[in-house]
């Protein structure tokens, strides 16, 4: 029967540190919600549905969307909608 034989495990020592100040504060506003979308689709989306369209951060959930939008343009959102995009 093979057994892995007990070896020297040292402690990490990094050269760089990867810790940054931005990742301890958490999302801002304006790195949530990167621009307004204005395509004619868009567009008719507010005219019809009274629905505004924005490209956000691909790692922003829906909570964090929200509270943006709430803090940018002073609006409470009802629903958010999100979707992945190719580009």
């Amino acid at each position: 029967h093979f057994y892995k034989p007990k070896t020297l495990k040292l402690a990490r020592s990094p050269k760089v540190i990867v810790k940054t100040s931005k990742a301890a504060q958490g999302p801002k506003e304006f790195d949530v919600i990167r621009f307004p979308l204005t395509t004619e689709s868009a567009m008719k989306k507010i005219e019809d549905n009274n629905t505004l369209v924005f490209i956000v951060n691909i790692t922003a959930n829906k909570r964090q969307i929200k509270e943006a939008v709430k803090a940018l343009y002073d609006i409470t959102a009802i629903r958010v909608n999100a979707l992945i995009r190719p580009d």
